[in-house]
């Protein structure tokens, strides 16, 4: 028994190995925010962090409910009604996710701003002259901002509460009708509660979203506790100032997800029923057709009509840019970083899912839904708990290297796109080990024990059992893991080597110096990798 014990499983081992590489930057931040080179806690409390947390509170709370209202009421309405047009606009609610809220923050300036074309019809319709014979709301403010933002990321709570409404049984409206409840109150009373659990997952979602963005609230200039990291980081040069910001960044989403959870467990609900009716759809017709059909076309045409014909108007509009070098460079750069990105945290969750599996330990298992915990952290977070302890670790290497051959060798680690991609596995690892865990958990546990029996090895079992059932879902948690790093900007934008760009942070930079023709091809790009990520889940959905 104490062999077996002390026994050597690889792959116990690398999916203990995998869950410390993916924790280790969260367990940095805290680190350094307990151990900084210069305290300046102090300063922060009785300066900016006040201000800091109050405009992220703010902002969750805000894009939080008008999310969440937006996506509750047209799954409602997509899954209860039939109007004109609902076979395609219930997935049309889908398309706002492939714009990335940045890229709508710059089309809504450049459609809003005085030279736009909003003002500039309103002056000639009313023979305005100047911006002082009229007043129009302030564009680069908080309601902007959560304006963006709700209508970019409406589609998550959309997503799960459109499946919650459909899985309800019909009987549940059907007495509600009887006792003479309408349309209303069967909304508030009966079909919201029930999906009440879904719809808080999808607000959660949301609202740690809305914590990592840093380019929206940069471009609109609004000081969240992101925008914080930034600022004392690189403009202050303190990154243990900007490691202490981050502890209340990673508490603040630990908190969050922690009230969601709790939220879920005390509030459940029971089908007694193996055999639910799902509910008929009701027909509206006339005006109440007409007004469901608007309620649901408002957010699509807000989150994704409007920024897609503004950046393509802007790109049409701008042909030789598509032909510039230094685009062309920032694609090749975005292909090659996610691409690797992509295929190491995918293997890495298979890994990992595979060895939990094998092993009879209790650590993995424990270890395997806390690794979860780095999609949740913002990405300026993650930058603080990978740069600073990889740069200590880097001078280091090269000066041990530089006393073994005598020559200089630079920075190997910080100085190549090595960070980049350790920062996009860990970001997205959930992504990959969820789909890992949920494809291998449905393989029948019969086919890997006759492999077994016939004398497979345990990567055998692996290469030629499971690889071949599951290779739908890593095709679809690869593409995923790609799409979401294409999009990431604040990891991206602390983590990339000097002289190096993306596509995401070529159009920041591009948009924040007011060139949005320029910035508007790579825009398109983003939103073509988007509308992949789209199709899989509409696929999913369907």
């Amino acid at each position: 028994m104490l062999k077996r014990r002390l026994s050597f499983d690889p792959w116990s081992s690398g999916a203990l190995f995998v869950a410390t590489i993916v924790l280790a930057p969260i367990l940095a931040v805290v680190w350094i925010a307990f151990h900084p080179v210069e305290n300046i806690w102090p300063h922060l409390l009785s300066t900016t962090l006040p201000r800091y947390m109050r405009n992220t509170l703010v902002l969750m709370a805000a894009v939080g409910f008008f999310a969440a209202s937006m996506g509750a009421t047209t799954a409602w309405l997509v899954t209860r009604y039939r109007f004109p047009g609902v076979q395609w606009i219930q997935w049309a609610l889908l398309l706002p996710l492939a714009i990335p809220a940045y890229v709508g923050a710059y089309a809504l300036v450049d459609f809003l701003e005085y030279a736009g074309p909003v003002q500039t019809g309103l002056r000639d319709l009313f023979g305005w002259k100047t911006s002082r014979d009229y007043w129009f709301p302030e564009i680069r403010s908080m309601g902007a901002a959560i304006l963006v933002l709700s209508a970019a990321m409406f589609p998550y709570v959309y997503i799960l509460a459109r499946a919650a409404f459909r899985e309800q049984s019909g009987a549940g409206e059907e007495v509600a009708r009887s006792l003479g409840a309408g349309p209303v109150a069967r909304f508030w009373r009966v079909g919201l509660p029930m999906a009440r659990p879904a719809i808080a997952a999808g607000t959660a979602i949301v609202m740690m979203e809305t914590v990592n963005d840093f380019g929206t609230v940069d471009y609109f200039a609004v000081q969240t506790l992101t925008t914080g990291i930034f600022s004392v980081w690189l403009e202050s040069n303190n990154a243990g100032g900007a490691a202490q910001i981050s502890s209340v960044v990673l508490m603040l989403v630990i908190l969050l997800v922690t009230m969601e959870k709790i939220s879920r467990r005390k509030v459940q609900f029971f089908s007694l029923s193996n055999r639910n009716r799902p509910a008929e759809r009701v027909k509206l017709t006339g005006l109440w057709g007409w007004v469901a059909m608007l309620a649901c076309l408002m957010p699509f045409l807000v989150g994704f009509v409007m920024p897609f014909a503004v950046i393509a108007h802007n790109a049409a509009g701008s042909l030789d840019q598509w032909r510039d070098p230094a685009l062309l460079t920032a694609l090749w750069n975005t292909l090659r970083v996610c691409g690797i990105a992509a295929v190491v945290t995918v293997v890495a969750g298979v890994f990992m899912v595979y060895g939990v599996r094998l092993s009879g330990r209790s650590l993995p298992r424990l270890l395997l839904p806390i690794t979860t915990i780095g999609y949740a952290a913002p990405g300026a977070v993650l930058a603080v708990g990978i740069l600073i302890p990889l740069a200590v670790l880097d001078h280091k290497l090269a000066d041990l290297i530089e006393a073994m051959t005598g020559s200089p060798t630079g920075l190997i680690l910080t100085g190549s796109s090595f960070a980049l991609i350790l920062a996009y596995c860990v970001r997205f690892f959930a992504i990959a080990q969820g789909a890992a865990d949920g494809a291998m958990g449905r393989v029948p546990p019969s086919l890997p024990m006759a492999a077994r029996s016939l004398g497979r090895t345990k990567g055998q079992v692996l290469r030629e059992v499971y690889l071949p059932l599951v290779r739908a879902s890593i095709g679809s948690a690869l593409l995923l893991v790609f799409v979401d790093c294409v999009k990431e900007l604040p990891a991206t934008m602390l983590l990339r080597p000097f002289n190096f760009d993306t596509l995401a942070t070529r159009v920041h930079e591009q948009a924040s110096l007011e060139n949005l023709p320029d910035a508007s091809p790579g825009a398109i790009m983003i939103v073509l990798v988007g509308l992949v990520a789209v199709g899989l889940l509409a696929r999913a959905n369907r």
